[in-house]
Order: structure tokens, then sequence, then C-alpha cells
């Protein structure tokens, strides 16, 4: 079932993301968040933007929400999203579940453009992005350095 956030859902949100942290390129923090700092984060993007969970059989298995791509005022009907999911079942769909539904969400809320930034190389983002119709629109070589590597970031395009 995908619902939208409750707060209580905190802990299980901040360990998926924390795996990510720790074992992948996915974010670009390289420490894990404290659970007064995941509250925080999750509290200020909730207040603005859609952000929605998947759970089944009482535990959840991703997240997915919109925040705001850049500050200036004429950015406002554009949108960044981001979905996590849980390291043992990926391949399940739950991705496709989530993003199915947020991008749903982002387009009755009048946005016009939703980007979607992602390290590269990361074939799996790139076919859930580009099978919503997410084209590429840029390419940074070499922007972060993480576990001693310098990486790519690349970001994608939704025009509703």
């Amino acid at each position: 079932m995908i619902r939208p956030l409750n707060l209580n859902d905190t802990k299980e949100l901040l360990d998926i993301y924390n795996y990510y942290v720790l074992n992948s390129i996915a974010t670009f923090d390289d420490e894990v968040l404290s659970l007064d700092t995941f509250k925080e984060k999750i509290t200020r993007i909730s207040t603005n933007y859609p952000f929605i969970v998947f759970e089944e059989d009482n535990k959840i298995l991703g997240y997915a929400y919109g925040s705001k791509w850049r500050p200036k005022p004429a950015y406002k009907h554009t949108v960044e999203s981001t979905v996590y999911v849980k390291h043992d079942v990926l391949g399940k769909q739950v991705g496709t579940k989530l993003y199915t539904e947020l991008l749903s969400q982002l387009k009755k809320q009048n946005y016009h453009i939703v980007l979607g930034g992602l390290t590269l190389p990361n074939d799996a983002s790139v076919r859930l992005h580009e099978k919503f119709g997410f084209e590429q629109v840029a390419h940074f070589k070499e922007v972060g350095l993480k576990f001693g590597k310098w990486l790519d970031v690349g970001f994608w395009q939704l025009r509703f």
C-alpha cells in the first residue's frame, strides 16, 4: 500500500537511507544521519511537497518525495524527485509503484518540470526514470567524491 508519510515512519526510512549512505553511491552523504537530523529533513520536505511510503505487512519497503530544486522564485514550478527502495526488495517494482503515485501527485499540484539527479553509473535508476518518460538533459563529470572515487551526476527531466 502507498500512503502519505507519517513521522512515526522516521526510523524505518532512516534505516533504508543509511544503508545507501554506507554501501552505495546513490547518495553523496558519506556519514550516517542521526534520527533527529533525518526527522528534521523529512518534516521540512513533507511540509511543502508530497512524501509517500510503500508499506507491506506493516514494513516500509521504500519511499519517494518531491523537493525544491533551486531557491529562486522562477523555479517554483520545477521539483526534484527522489525515491529510495529497501535494498533487499530491489527488482520487485516498489520504485515503479512509488514513482507512479509521486508523479501523479506532482502533476496534480501543477508542477511543470520534474528533475531526477542520479549518481552515475546507475543503470536501474536510469531505466526507472526513462520508463516514465524522463530524458537525460545533463551529465556532470567527476563532481562528487565518495569511497575514494570521482563520480558523475546526470539529470533526467520530465515535462508535464
